[in-house]
């Protein structure tokens, strides 16, 4: 149920608004519009993850996010920096920021909640000095392209974009042999818990999933290249976490701190880590996101973080840490945006928005509780 139940959830959640929009949900247009609304939120979900697996929290992520958009604008638009210099160094200085917290957490053992509520004080505050309490734009063209820029169609046949399809195509094919060697391992070591029905199920739905929707893709503008830089982070994170040394020992951290350390884990440096991962990952979408918005505000990044916790805690992650995993975090981020997206379409007020997106938050973590007392 942990492992499927968010997936048919998200199945069941885009069925039911694609009828309640007439059709309009999963229009190329607005599935790419669904893409870049939600590209930071899934990208900050899976940095996140690795923190609430090793049983801490980060409340600090949406004023990075502002942060570092501020940092962006005055480089670009007032320094005039180009933007292969920008963008490397806005995420040093998200890495330095996470370093910063973590460095606090691991060695001084301050609890978490409290060294990223002030790092979100401080953060924010930082914003308003940087940016002058004014919006600072627009943003170089070249660097408006990190996130409304679509990968061109080499083929040049443009509608549909070959391209897009080719790519779809490939990532299905990869996926699938991927998921096969994976199986087949499990079974030569007597570890495959999996029924083959399951498998067949989950891998259809998925393959269909990447097919359609790089299909529908390449019918508008193609694939966005924000569609390229997520990929390639849930694919990295994915390997990390479930093929890694250092990924088992953030389980490990997670699931008994003092376990983990008496095996010769050190829990410290790997919480350190964590927190400077997690700056990195809120200052990539930092740039994504003040490269959409074409401008830098004040307000950037406000609440944010309250949306990727809640992604990741109704993709599956537990409270006490130790469980999660990053396909999770997506497909939770996903639920939130595809919520958020219909619902706008709709004309539901943002009051009734945000009381629905409580409820379901509150149902996945009743969900989590009950598994566990179940396995009791």
């Amino acid at each position: 149920m942990r492992e499927y139940g968010m997936l048919a959830a998200l199945f069941i959640i885009v069925a039911l608004f694609q009828i309640l929009t007439d059709g309009v949900l999963l229009k190329p247009a607005n599935i790419t519009n669904i893409l870049l609304q939600n590209s930071y939120i899934i990208i900050m979900a899976v940095g996140m993850l690795l923190v609430i697996v090793a049983g801490h929290i980060d409340l600090s992520v949406g004023s990075c996010v502002g942060f570092i958009g501020a940092l962006a604008a005055v480089m670009s638009v007032y320094w005039q920096l180009p933007t292969i210099i920008v963008v490397p160094l806005c995420l040093f200085a998200g890495l330095l920021v996470g370093a910063v917290q973590g460095y606090w957490i691991a060695y001084w053992k301050i609890p978490s909640f409290i060294v990223t509520l002030a790092g979100m004080l401080v953060l924010r505050g930082l914003t308003l000095v940087i940016l002058q309490g004014q919006s600072v734009g627009p943003f170089p063209s070249d660097f408006q392209l990190l996130s409304t820029g679509f990968i061109p169609d080499f083929f040049a046949v443009n509608d549909p974009n070959v391209t897009a399809v080719l790519i779809g195509l490939i990532v299905a094919l990869a996926l699938l042999w991927f998921a096969l060697k994976q199986r087949k391992r499990a079974n030569a070591y007597g570890l495959q818990d999996e029924p083959r029905l399951f498998f067949t199920v989950r891998m259809a739905f998925t393959l269909c999933a990447v097919l359609a929707i790089t299909g529908l893709l390449a019918t508008y503008r193609g694939l966005p290249n924000v569609l390229i830089i997520m990929a390639l982070m849930i694919g990295i994170y994915s390997f990390i976490t479930s093929k890694t040394t250092i990924g088992r020992r953030i389980y490990a951290l997670g699931g008994n701190e003092k376990a983990a350390k008496l095996s010769g884990i050190k829990t410290d440096r790997l919480t350190f880590l964590t927190f400077a991962n997690m700056g990195m990952l809120a200052a990539v979408a930092g740039v994504i996101f003040a490269a959409r918005l074409n401008t830098a505000t004040p307000k950037a990044g406000l609440a944010f973080e309250l949306d990727v916790i809640a992604a990741v805690f109704i993709g599956g992650a537990s409270m006490s840490g130790g469980v999660g995993r990053v396909m999770g975090a997506v497909v939770g981020a996903l639920i939130m945006g595809v919520m958020n997206n219909g619902m706008s379409i709709l004309g539901v007020g943002i009051d009734w928005q945000q009381v629905i997106k409580g409820m379901v938050l509150l149902a996945a973590v009743i969900f989590d509780v009950y598994n566990k007392r179940q396995h009791r």
